[in-house]
């Protein structure tokens, strides 16, 4: 009797047969039991992926299914086989609030961005362009009928003597130089302006001519000093070229000829490179703005393991665009040339002043069409040092950061100029990921 009361289990307590209740289950261990979601699971247990859908019901793609191992997820905070570097449904393309996406641009973007900041500001992109080649073209007319002037009072019958010859190649040279040199600046001086309304395009904000010149105020005389710099250390470096053969042709002989030809090739590929280095240049010095040592630097510093890239941006841009101005100028300058008649051909041949006007309209409509295809170049080399910023500084960081802040700013407000210094930790400083 006592055996069997003491067998029998006290009255009251949990999953006693007489209770009603169900039978408690048998103790597991404690490797395993199942963790809460987001709990971490301790030493041994296995993580809950999830539970299984019901009938009817779709699966959560962030769980895997049928509680195995997921899919688009890992444990321990691992990214899964299937997940990207962004989660499901976060990522969001790059802004395009103007003529380009704020990212590293390919070469289509690029032409394509050009075209668009031309196209949404005329004045102040064709406007400049055609204003500064068109004092060129003044001056290059003026060049010429300084030399046809004394060839027309001498005749092309007469010999010339040696003062006139002298007198010629004097004024042949000095003003070939002059004009030389004011190309080279007025090339220069639109590569520098045009950054303005090519960098405000980025954000959507158009810029009128007077209006460039307004927020390029100061930066004129540096763009013609880095000009004057540029040409004479180009100069300095043909004279000392030319310099250099005429003793090697004098003293090797024949074998100086060979060596003349590897010289030029070596001083075309020095040139195309120093060319492509310096190529941002005129932008910096304007869109930051720098000095011309400065933008030198910076310039150099840009094109720092890109110089290829670059070369075949510029190169490309170059060719389409000698192409395109070539086949629609050379057929109306020989139309000109042609069926323009001022005096008879007696007369042409007494007085060459009377070719005057042709040279006048044949150079107006090469300067016309040429200035519309530099405006281009020159946009596109605006567009490729933003690009090379945005690769190696991530300052396409900063232009959502002036995206933002340009309505408050005013009417004169240009990308980039309110950039904190370099080191400062406003803004990104580190190259671009993937950025060469």
């Amino acid at each position: 009797m006592s055996q069997d009361n003491h067998n029998e289990p006290e009255s009251g307590g949990a999953g006693r047969p007489g209770s009603g209740s169900e039978p408690s289950p048998p103790p597991q261990a404690p490797w395993a039991q199942q963790p809460q979601w987001g709990q971490q699971p301790q030493w041994g247990q296995q993580q809950q992926w999830g539970q299984q859908p019901q009938w009817g019901q779709q699966p959560d793609p962030s769980q895997a299914p049928y509680g195995q191992p997921g899919w688009n997820s890992s444990p321990y905070g691992a990214p899964g086989y299937a997940q990207g570097p962004y989660p499901p449904g976060q990522y969001t393309a790059p802004p395009k609030p103007g003529v380009i996406p704020l990212r590293p641009l390919g070469l289509g973007e690029i032409m394509d961005g050009a075209f668009q900041a031309c196209r949404r500001n005329p004045a102040a992109t064709f406007g400049i362009a055609v204003l500064i080649q068109a004092v060129i073209s003044v001056l290059t007319v003026i060049f010429g009928q300084s030399l046809l002037a004394p060839i027309s009072d001498i005749g092309l019958e007469s010999e010339l003597t040696d003062e006139q010859a002298i007198s010629l190649g004097t004024t042949a040279i000095t003003g070939g130089t002059a004009l030389t040199i004011v190309s080279a600046i007025g090339i220069l001086m639109m590569q520098g302006l045009l950054v303005i309304p090519v960098a405000r395009a980025i954000l959507n904000l158009k810029t009128g001519f007077g209006q460039t010149w307004r927020l390029a105020k100061g930066s004129a005389l540096r763009l013609a000093g880095l000009g004057l710099l540029l040409f004479a250390a180009a100069a300095v470096g043909i004279v000392a070229f030319i310099f250099f053969l005429v003793l090697v042709i004098e003293f090797l002989g024949p074998f100086g000829v060979f060596l003349t030809v590897v010289g030029v090739l070596a001083v075309v590929a020095v040139f195309a490179w120093l060319s492509v280095k310096l190529a941002l240049a005129p932008a910096a010095l304007v869109a930051e703005p720098r000095g011309v040592f400065a933008a030198i630097a910076r310039s150099w510093n840009l094109t720092r393991g890109n110089w290829w890239r670059t070369f075949g941006i510029l190169l490309l841009t170059s060719v389409i665009v000698s192409i395109i101005v070539s086949v629609i100028s050379t057929p109306i300058t020989m139309l000109i040339t042609l069926f323009a008649s001022f005096g008879t051909q007696e007369a042409a041949a007494d007085d060459l002043s009377a070719v005057l006007p042709v040279l006048i309209l044949t150079t107006a409509v090469s300067a016309f069409f040429g200035a519309i295809g530099y405006a281009f170049q020159a946009a596109v080399t605006s567009l490729l040092y933003i690009d090379l910023r945005m690769r190696r500084e991530g300052f396409d960081v900063a232009l959502m950061k002036d995206q933002e802040i340009a309505a408050a700013s005013g009417p004169e407000f240009v990308p980039g100029r309110n950039m904190p210094p370099a080191g400062s930790g406003q803004w990104p400083q580190g190259p671009y990921p993937g950025s060469a």
